[in-house]
């Protein structure tokens, strides 16, 4: 019985949204919308962005590559999830679970790095607007980018790699619906301390270096707002930062509740609702937030739009003529 106890595991089933099965089709069908809202949103926007020079800003940049990101982390996170609703067999591999939390890792980490970019600079477009194309040239905008993966890629590679020092012969049921880390640590019978303090260390670093970076550049847009003559501008720019401003609480906020606590190892009822935030809620939001309330995506999309609609009209004619 004691040797039977002791059998490493090497395969984890996933029992997030398995506590009322009556819930199943519900949860599946309003997940599946998400889902594809998601990806028509993100996807519509990087085409929009790569197709329109125009667009082809700084500040449209970064907003593309949180599009990429926001989609990127809908496809490592929601087939998975959908699958097991219907699916006998749970069963995820250890090596399956590393691959999965490595590419979610990445994306929200270069996730972090970008919002904190685009606050940089809105910050720059709003108080230096005669010094925008000096302060905020396209190839820093390239170089933040590029250093937004980068980091991901470092950050995700560091905890994966410390996962191989755990051994897992306890029980194998991860109370979520995707391969965190946290409940990884919580299964294994090696005491995950080092991996606990490199992730407080360094999730908690890049957390407060990429929200104080926002903070402290939302302060500045906030007085110059307050600064502005036109109530109507003061108004207009107060709504749009307030939009922008929420959707990065949201992020931030869910990933500080999950990652940066004390008693990580605890397990707690609210980690999957602070996961559907970041991995789901968040990346349908961003695109209907940071797009459809800006004057010039609307404008570029309306003539896009508008293009297909007189192309398809001028196929028609000869048809009609006939």
């Amino acid at each position: 019985m004691a040797e039977e106890n002791h059998t490493m595991k090497n395969e984890f089933i996933l029992s997030g949204f398995m506590d009322h099965p009556e819930l199943k089709i519900l949860l599946f069908v309003v997940f599946f919308a998400i889902y594809l809202i998601t990806m028509v949103g993100n996807l519509g926007l990087m085409i929009l962005i790569s197709k329109e020079d125009r667009l082809h800003t700084p500040m449209y940049i970064f907003l593309g590559n949180l599009a990429l990101v926001d989609s990127c982390c809908a496809c490592v996170v929601t087939p998975k999830m959908l699958g097991n609703f219907f699916s006998e067999n749970k069963m995820v591999s250890l090596y399956e679970c590393m691959a999965q939390f490595y590419f979610l890792c990445t994306v929200e980490t270069a996730d972090c790095f970008l919002l904190a970019a685009m606050a940089y600079d809105r910050y720059v477009a709003i108080c230096n607007p005669l010094h925008y194309h000096t302060m905020m040239s396209k190839k820093l905008c390239i170089q933040m980018t590029t250093g937004a993966y980068i980091a991901g890629n470092l950050h995700s590679m560091i905890h994966v790699g410390l996962l191989c020092r755990l051994a897992f012969c306890g029980s194998n049921h991860i109370n979520h619906f995707y391969c965190d880390i946290l409940p990884l640590y919580r299964l294994s019978c090696v005491d995950p301390y080092v991996n606990e303090l490199v992730l407080f260390i360094f999730s908690g670093s890049i957390q407060v270096f990429t929200v104080g970076s926002v903070l402290i550049s939302y302060l500045y847009i906030l007085f110059a707002i307050f600064k502005m003559k036109s109530k109507e501008g003061r108004i207009k720019a107060f709504s749009t930062c307030s939009s922008h401003f929420l959707s990065v609480s949201l992020f931030y906020g869910s990933l500080f509740f999950m990652y940066i606590r004390p008693n990580l190892l605890e397990e707690g009822d609210k980690d999957i609702p602070a996961a559907i935030l970041f991995t789901i809620v968040v990346p349908l939001l961003n695109p209907f937030i940071y797009s459809l309330r800006n004057k010039e995506v609307i404008s570029v999309l309306k003539k896009v739009l508008k293009k297909k609609k007189s192309q398809g009209s001028f196929k028609k004619m000869p048809s009609t003529v006939a």
